[in-house]
C-alpha cells in the first residue's frame, strides 16, 4: 500500500491546520524539536521559491515533502533516517495545506503526539546545498526550454541530453522535447568499461556541440547513467554541468502534473570546432588501480565501495559478466541500493537526492568524511559517479572515481580480495 501525502486528505486539512500550535525557531530549538520541511525537495536543496531571492531550508531541518508517494513499509526506515521520534516534538513548515496533511499523517498513522507549525520560519537561519544550482528540477528546465526567465540561468549556450546505454530505444518513444542523446558506449569501452581515451572523449564532446564553457544539462531513465556522463564532463573541464534531479521519472510524474514529451530522433546540436581548453582540466577526479592503492594506504584516505551490501560482503558479484565475488580489503562501505542497478540509499521516495546531511551521516558511519581523500567505486563506474556527483554538490574537495572498480580489481588475481560480514573500522 502506498500513501500520497497530499492526496485524499484535504477534507480534514483545514481543521487540523487550526489545531496545530505554533513554535518559533528558538522555541523549537529549546524543546529539542525535530524540524521538518514539507516543501518539494528542490526548494529544500536551495532553489528559491517564486517571489523569493534566496532559497534553502531552515538550519537543521529534514525534508519530508507532502508530494512524495510513500509505501507503508518505507515509513519506519524513512522516519528513522530523518531522526523523527513519535515521542519527541516535531515542528513543520511550508505551505499550510501540506503542513496540515503531513501532520495528520504523522499523527493518525504513526502516533506522533507533539506536532507544531514552525512560525515565521523565513526569518530563521537558512542553509542550502553548496552547489544547489547544479541539481535542477523539472519545472525550472521547462521554463528554460520555453525561454522564460529562470533563477541561476546558464550564462551562455546550453545543451540538454538524455544519457543511456545503447541505441535510444526508449528515447524514441518519449523524451524531453529538444533533448539530444548520449550513448554511454561513447564514454566507456570494453573490456572493463573504463573511460575512453581523452582524445575519444574530446571527439564525442565536440560532436555533441559541447565546449568547456557550454552549460550541459543531463538526465537519464536511470540517474546513474547521467551521472556517469556528468563526472567525465567535469573531469574533461566542462565548467557548468547540471543534473536533472530524479531524472526522466521526475519529468513525467512531477507531482502528477504532466510535463510535455515528444517522440522521434534525438536533437542534433551543431558540432563545436574546439573544446577551448586542454582535456583533462580535472585529472584529480579520476583514479586508476595504483591511485586506489595509494588511497588505501593513506592515513586520510577512504576508498569507498558504492555497492549493495550483498556485493560488499561477497554474497554476489552483482553482475552476470563479473565472476569473482568479494570486496577490496580496507575499503569502506558507501551504501548504494538493493542491487547493481539501484541507488535507493541515496534517494528520496520520489527518486530525488536525499538531504545532504543524511548522505553524510550514512558515510560517516564508515569513516567517510569531507576531510578525507575519498575515491568512490562500484562495479564499473555508474553508481560511483552518482555518489561522486552528490559529494561534488556538497563541495567536498578531495574526491574522485576509481574508474575500474570491482571489475578491474577482481580481474587481476594478484589483487587481494576479502569476503564476509564486515563492520566499520
Amino acid at each position: 500500500m502506498t500513501t500520497l501525502l497530499c492526496a485524499g486528505l484535504a477534507w480534514s486539512a483545514g481543521a487540523l491546520a487550526g489545531e496545530l500550535l505554533t513554535l518559533s525557531y528558538q522555541e523549537a530549538q529549546a524543546k529539542g524539536a525535530g524540524i521538518v520541511d514539507v516543501r518539494p525537495s528542490n526548494l529544500y536543496q536551495g532553489w528559491p521559491a517564486p517571489g523569493e531571492q534566496v532559497g534553502g531550508h531552515v538550519q537543521g531541518a529534514v525534508n519530508l515533502s507532502g508530494d512524495w508517494k510513500i509505501a507503508e513499509d518505507q515509513w519506519p526506515r524513512l522516519l528513522a533516517e530523518k531522526g523523527l521520534d513519535k515521542n519527541k516534538p516535531v515542528a513543520l513548515y511550508g505551505e499550510k495545506r501540506q503542513v496540515a496533511e503531513v501532520a495528520m499523517m504523522l499523527e493518525k498513522q504513526h502516533g506522533f503526539t507533539q506536532l507544531y507549525e514552525l512560525k515565521e520560519w523565513q526569518q530563521a537561519p537558512l542553509e542550502r546545498l553548496p552547489r544547489w544550482q547544479q541539481l535542477v528540477y523539472p519545472h525550472w528546465l521547462e521554463a528554460l526550454r520555453k525561454g522564460e526567465p529562470v533563477a541561476a540561468a546558464p550564462k551562455g549556450e546550453w545543451r540538454l541530453f538524455e544519457v543511456d546505454w545503447g541505441a535510444p530505444k526508449a528515447f524514441l518513444i518519449g523524451h524531453i522535447p529538444g533533448a539530444g542523446y548520449i550513448d554511454t558506449n561513447g564514454l566507456e569501452a570494453e573490456p572493463l568499461w573504463n573511460k575512453v581515451s581523452d582524445e575519444q572523449l574530446e571527439k564525442l564532446l565536440l560532436e555533441k556541440g559541447i565546449r568547456h564553457d557550454t552549460t550541459v544539462i543531463l538526465y537519464g531513465r536511470n540517474t546513474m547513467a547521467a551521472a556517469r556522463a556528468a563526472h567525465l564532463m567535469l573531469y574533461a573541464g566542462v565548467k557548468d554541468v547540471r543534473l536533472l534531479d530524479g531524472g526522466f521519472g521526475a519529468w513525467t510524474n512531477q507531482y502528477m502534473r504532466m510535463l510535455p514529451t515528444e517522440t522521434g530522433l534525438p536533437h542534433e546540436y551543431p558540432a563545436a570546432k574546439e573544446f577551448g581548453v586542454k582535456i583533462p582540466q580535472h585529472p584529480e577526479y579520476l583514479t586508476d588501480v595504483p591511485g586506489a592503492k595509494q588511497v588505501l594506504a593513506a592515513k586520510d584516505g577512504a576508498l569507498v565501495s558504492v555497492r549493495s551490501w550483498p556485493e560488499f560482503t561477497g554474497e554476489t558479484s552483482g553482475y552476470s559478466y563479473i565472476e569473482p565475488k568479494g570486496e577490496i580489503p580496507g575499503s569502506k562501505w558507501g551504501h548504494a541500493g538493493v542491487d547493481a542497478n539501484d541507488m535507493s540509499d541515496y534517494h528520496n521516495p520520489d527518486g530525488t537526492m536525499k538531504d545532504a546531511t543524511q548522505i553524510q551521516a550514512m558515510w560517516q558511519q564508515w569513516g567517510i568524511t569531507a576531510d578525507k581523500q575519498a575515491a568512490f567505486y562500484c562495479g564499473t563506474g555508474w553508481r560511483a559517479s552518482e555518489a561522486f556527483f552528490y559529494a561534488w554538490l556538497m563541495d567536498w574537495k578531495r574526491i574522485s572515481v576509481y574508474d575500474g572498480g570491482w571489475y578491474e580489481w577482481s580481474a587481476d588475481p594478484k589483487n587481494p580480495i576479502v569476503t564476509g560480514e564486515r563492520k566499520p573500522g
